[in-house]
C-alpha cells in the first residue's frame, strides 16, 4: 500500500473519527436542538423576571405593612424559592411575616432564616482586584480564554498538514491531549469578573504519515499552574510550568536521524489580553529559569489577534479567524507565524463543550521539540474540542 493510500485512510480515519458523529448529529438534530435552547432562555428569563418580582413585593410587604427597616434582613428568590434572612433574631416579627407570605400566589416555598450581619468588609487586595471575598472550589472554565492559532495550545485536537522543511517534504499528522482544570476561583464583583487557580497539562505529538508504519517524530509533555485573572475586557494569565520533550523510537531509528538533544526547561510567562466586541488582542512573553540544554536562550515574546463570530452560520457554525505569532531570543526574535480560520460549533461560554474546525498555516522555526533550530513551513486542516 502506497504513501498516499496510507495517508488518505489516516486522514478520513481521524476526520471521521472526530467530526462526523458531531457533524451529523448536529444536523439531524439541528432544528430540534434550537428549539431547546431557544426554550431553555424563555425559561431562564421568565424565571428572573419572576424572581424579581417576588422579590419586590415580598420586601414591599415586610417594609409598608410589617415596618421592618430595610437595612435589618435581606431576601433573594430563585426560581420560586423565597429565603428571607433576618439578621436579629424576633419570634414576633418571623411569626407575622409568614402569616404574611405563606400563601402569595406562584411563590413555591418562603422560609425565614436568621444569620447575624456580617459588616466585615473584603481586606484592601480584594477591593483593589474587585473581588468580593467569596468564591468556589473546581469551577467550571478559566477567565483566560484559550488561543486559537497557538500551536502549543492545550487543547485535544488532530490535524493533517503538508510539512515542509530544508531537507524534507511529508504529509503530518499531529495530535494533542490537554486541558486547564479550574482548582478555585474568588468571584468580582461583576458577573464574569474573578481571580482563579488552575491546573494545566497537555501532550503533543507528530507522525510522519509518508513512512510504513506514520513513524512518531516526537512528543511534547507540559505540566504548568495557571493564575488568571478577568476585570470586565482585561484578563491575564501568570502561568510557570515545565516542558520536557523526547524524539520517538521509529524516528531514532532512521538512516539519518537528529542527534539527541535533551530538551527540558521550566519558564514563567505573563500573558495579557482585551477583549472588544468580537475582537482579541493579546501580548506577552516568557523567561526560562532552568533548563537544559544550559545554552538555550531564555527570553520570548507572544502576540496575536482574534476574530470570533456570533452569528450561527454552517450547521449553527460561528466563524472564528486568528494568527498568532512568537518570537525566541534562541532564533535572534524571528517571528513565527501561525494563521487559522474556520468554523466553532456548539456553546461559544467558557467551560462549554464546542468544536473547532479550522484550516491553517504556519511559517517559522518548529514549535515542536529539540527541532527549534529549523525551520519549517506547513498547511492542512484541524479539528480541536474543548469541554
Amino acid at each position: 500500500m502506497g504513501p498516499i493510500t496510507r495517508t488518505t485512510i489516516l486522514g478520513i480515519m481521524l476526520v471521521g473519527f472526530f467530526c462526523f458523529p458531531n457533524l451529523l448529529s448536529k444536523e439531524m438534530g439541528k432544528e430540534n436542538w434550537q428549539d431547546r435552547q431557544q426554550d431553555r432562555q424563555q425559561d431562564r428569563q421568565q424565571n428572573r423576571q419572576q424572581d424579581r418580582y417576588f422579590d419586590g413585593y415580598i420586601a414591599a410587604i415586610l417594609e409598608r405593612e410589617l415596618r421592618w427597616a430595610k437595612d435589618s434582613y435581606a431576601i433573594k428568590t430563585t426560581k420560586g424559592f423565597a429565603t428571607v434572612t433576618l439578621f436579629e433574631d424576633d419570634p414576633e416579627r418571623r411569626e407575622a411575616a409568614n402569616k404574611k407570605l405563606q400563601f402569595i400566589d406562584g411563590l413555591k416555598k418562603f422560609v425565614i432564616v436568621i444569620k447575624p450581619e456580617d459588616n466585615r468588609k473584603p481586606g484592601f487586595l480584594y477591593r483593589l482586584l474587585g473581588l468580593t471575598g467569596e468564591g468556589e472550589a473546581l469551577p467550571l472554565g478559566d477567565l483566560f480564554l484559550p488561543f486559537i492559532a497557538d500551536p502549543k495550545q492545550a487543547q485535544f485536537f488532530a490535524s493533517l498538514n503538508r510539512f515542509q522543511s530544508s531537507d524534507s517534504l511529508y504529509s503530518m499528522a499531529a495530535i494533542g491531549f490537554g486541558e486547564t482544570i479550574g482548582l478555585y476561583r474568588f468571584f468580582g464583583s461583576h458577573e464574569g469578573n474573578g481571580l482563579q487557580f488552575s491546573l494545566q497539562a497537555a501532550l503533543f505529538a507528530q507522525f510522519n504519515l509518508d513512512t510504513p508504519s506514520s513513524d512518531l517524530i516526537n512528543a511534547d509533555y507540559i505540566v504548568g499552574f495557571p493564575i488568571t485573572y478577568k476585570r470586565d475586557g482585561n484578563s491575564f494569565r501568570l502561568r510557570i510550568y515545565h516542558q520536557s520533550s523526547h524524539l520517538g523510537d521509529e524516528y531514532l531509528l532512521t538512516v539519518n536521524p537528529s542527534t539527541r538533544i535533551n530538551l527540558s526547561y521550566e519558564t514563567l510567562e505573563l500573558m495579557y489580553s482585551y477583549d472588544w466586541s468580537k475582537l482579541r488582542i493579546y501580548a506577552g512573553g516568557e523567561k526560562i529559569f532552568h533548563r537544559l540544554p544550559d545554552d538555550l536562550k531564555k527570553h520570548s515574546y507572544h502576540w496575536g489577534i482574534e476574530y470570533r463570530g456570533n452569528k450561527e452560520r454552517i450547521l449553527s457554525g460561528r466563524m472564528i479567524s486568528a494568527v498568532d505569532m512568537k518570537g525566541l531570543e534562541e532564533n535572534n526574535w524571528h517571528i513565527d507565524t501561525s494563521a487559522k480560520a474556520g468554523f466553532e460549533f456548539g456553546h461559544p461560554g467558557p467551560g462549554q463543550r464546542c468544536l473547532r474546525l479550522t484550516g491553517e498555516w504556519y511559517s517559522g522555526y518548529d514549535p515542536h521539540g529539540q527541532f527549534y533550530n529549523n525551520k519549517v513551513e506547513y498547511y492542512g486542516i484541524g479539528l480541536a474540542l474543548s469541554f
